[in-house]
């Protein structure tokens, strides 16, 4: 039984070199391969133990990190979005299909298969489909093209074909397609065919485009505006955050110090899911039958959600009324750590509770959570789920050329740029998160740094 899960992945990875050699994907399948012998020779061998409990971790981390970091920080330096998903040659296929005209009346086929490969008409060696089968393959035989004299026979039914010829020429020795009209589409160098009047081809195809998507941030007027608003605001955000969230912890943890029962309810919002808790909010805040407007404010029509500005403060109370009780926490371990010998001997010098406060339990209590209030910073720099969940990043900005709200993070703008309208540009916004982790890398590295400058006081 112990040979069964390493039977199931040797299948599972079989199956991806079959796909990945159909696809000519070699790279990926010299890897798939080279991973799969390792992990053969792991668990096939008496002797590396320790290697046997490492590999399932190392293969996920090769797989959902490394991978993806690798992968990010190439697409950043090409075009890859709407229009520049593919290789050339596929843009090229996809070009003079589009371009196809009917060339001729429609005529009765029958759809065969013949070694797993469609066709027309039966002969030897050719299966006929039924009719069920053509019914059930029907995405499949709408996409099939037989080559004929002057174009190709396509089908919309699986019962007659008429033939199509393309209204467009590619010269693959000149890199060159050509229109009836005579005007020549030629490669731009940037992933398109492109005519002398500026008009081009679709689709593209994806090339690499060096640092233009990160210069493109901050010199692109389309943009650069947006980018550096929203950049602020998440500065803004990410920091506000921290200092209200961990000074109403720190109050509350002072406060309530030996009320275990208060303590515990305060427990509640950060045990509530935090995606969850900006839904509910999203609701009680809601203009037209929200219960903040209908039952605490009599029912005015505060737009908490679609006001620029109350919404940036919206989302800020919603995400410290969930990131408080966390901060609550810290504090409340980190003040009982603090030795009661240090205060009492503050009070027999003569400092008073506001001095033995700032002079001995802070400076103290900070030594210890300064690393917690790094992650945090860095945590609500990337806070999609807040954003996302509470306003989706709006009010939207009518006047940006960009999809991009009054609200909305760095890490928000992602995703927009990414999987958002109707223009996905993945390569800006692979550009984009290189540029926060250098952000959240810089941040967090000074952050630590005058960590361990407090320890080091303290």
């Amino acid at each position: 039984m112990r040979f069964v899960p390493l039977a199931v992945a040797d299948a599972l990875a079989v199956y991806g070199l079959v796909a990945l050699g159909g696809q000519r994907s070699w790279w990926m399948f010299a890897l798939l391969l080279a991973g799969t012998v390792a992990v053969n020779v792991v668990y096939l061998s008496k002797r590396a133990v320790p290697a046997k409990y490492l590999a399932p971790g190392v293969v996920l981390l090769l797989v959902y990190q490394v991978y993806v970091v690798l992968y990010t920080g190439y697409a950043a330096f090409t075009n890859y979005g709407d229009g520049h998903n593919g290789t050339k040659s596929d843009a090229v296929a996809a070009i003079l299909a589009a371009s196809e005209v009917k060339a001729g009346p429609s005529r009765p086929i029958r759809v065969a298969e013949k070694d797993g490969e469609l066709g027309f008409q039966a002969g030897p060696g050719w299966r006929a489909l039924p009719y069920a089968e053509i019914v059930a393959r029907q995405a499949e035989i709408v996409k099939l093209r037989v080559p004929v004299a002057g174009g190709v026979l396509k089908t919309a039914d699986g019962v007659t074909a008429a033939p199509y010829r393309p209204t467009l020429v590619h010269d693959a020795a000149a890199g060159t397609v050509t229109d009836a009209a005579g005007t020549v589409y030629r490669d731009d160098g940037r992933g398109s065919f492109r005519a002398a009047d500026g008009r081009a081809l679709s689709p593209g195809w994806k090339v690499f485009v060096g640092p233009e998507n990160f210069t493109s941030v901050l010199t692109s007027a389309e943009i650069r505006g947006p980018f550096l608003g929203v950049l602020v605001w998440t500065f803004a955000f990410a920091g506000l955050s921290v200092a209200l969230s961990f000074g109403f912890g720190l109050v509350l943890a002072l406060v309530l110090d030996g009320y275990r029962v208060y303590r515990s309810l305060l427990i509640f919002p950060y045990a509530f899911p935090a995606f969850m808790a900006a839904l509910l909010w999203q609701g009680l805040l809601n203009t037209d039958h929200g219960f903040v407007n209908e039952v605490l404010l009599g029912g005015a029509p505060v737009p908490w959600l679609t006001d620029p500005w109350l919404a940036k403060l919206s989302v800020l109370v919603v995400n410290v009324w969930i990131g408080f009780p966390y901060m609550f926490l810290i504090c409340t371990g980190a003040l009982q750590a603090v030795p009661r010998q240090l205060a009492e001997a503050a009070q027999v010098d003569g400092a008073g509770p506001w001095r033995v406060l700032a002079s001995v339990r802070l400076p103290l209590l900070l030594a210890s959570t300064a690393p917690a209030l790094v992650a945090t910073f860095a945590f609500n720099f990337n806070n999609f789920n807040v954003i996302y969940m509470l306003t989706g990043g709006g009010p939207r900005d009518a006047g940006a050329p960009v999809d991009v709200g009054s609200t909305d993070l760095l890490i928000s703008l992602v995703y927009k740029l990414a999987f958002g309208g109707t223009s996905r540009n993945y390569g800006l916004a692979c550009a984009v998160s290189i540029l926060i982790f250098a952000v959240i890398a810089a941040m967090s590295l000074a952050g630590f740094r005058r960590a361990r400058r407090l320890e080091a006081a303290a």
